[in-house]
């Protein structure tokens, strides 16, 4: 009986032990995820130097170089980079690490990510390319191509950059895209094209842009 008791008693600090260190683990993640957040490059760093992942995610699968690439703090980026961080994880919408900084155009955040961190500048489903042209980012559009992304990719929707941009009436993204010999006569599984989607949306400028392309309804 004495044995048992004593059993029991093991176990049971154990568990005590182990939930404390849970407890205190939770705790570190915490703080690094708060770090890469407010652009705290140094803490990112002593974290991980100590051990911590850094592939750490949050709930919704945003690892800390997406959150910091999202925040646009090159600092914490660079350190991860160097760290051996993955570029390539997803977060539960499938978006990557460079795929949420070609959102912001952040040309310099996607150098680092794609020479220092390996990230997949060509993929199927949405790409760069295609969140730098729904946001209007010319530049990026260019270094992207140069890099070796698909200036032609259909998104999952069915449009290439060319048509993402022609629907929102960026300008800009279309002449880059056009300066890269992006065919300006995709058409979507309902037969529309660039020019097509721009006309519908009553953006003339844009219209006559990809008209003098050699664009075609």
């Amino acid at each position: 009986m004495r044995h048992f008791l004593q059993s029991i008693s093991q176990h049971i600090v154990l568990l005590i032990l182990l939930a404390g260190f849970s407890s205190v683990q939770a705790a570190a993640y915490d703080d690094l995820l708060r770090a890469a957040e407010m652009g705290d490059a140094s803490g990112v760093e002593r974290m991980v130097a100590r051990g911590l992942d850094p592939n750490t995610a949050d709930a919704k699968g945003n690892t800390i170089l997406m959150i910091a690439a999202r925040e646009g703090h090159k600092d914490v980026v660079w350190a991860l980079v160097r760290r051996k961080a993955n570029a390539n994880r997803r977060n539960q919408h499938g978006d990557t690490a460079l795929m949420i900084a070609s959102l912001r155009g952040d040309r310099e955040i996607a150098r680092m990510l794609i020479e220092f961190g390996n990230a997949e500048v060509k993929h199927s489903g949405w790409a760069p390319i295609h969140y730098a042209a729904f946001q209007d980012k010319p530049e990026l559009i260019k270094y992207l191509i140069a890099k070796g992304a698909d200036k032609d990719a259909l998104a999952p929707n069915g449009y290439t950059a060319l048509m993402l941009a022609a629907r929102s009436g960026h300008e800009d993204a279309a002449r880059a895209l056009l300066y890269e010999d992006a065919d300006v006569n995709v058409r979507t599984s309902d037969g529309q094209t660039a020019l097509r989607i721009a006309r519908l949306r009553k953006h003339s400028g844009m219209a006559e842009l990809l008209s003098r392309a050699g664009g075609v309804e």
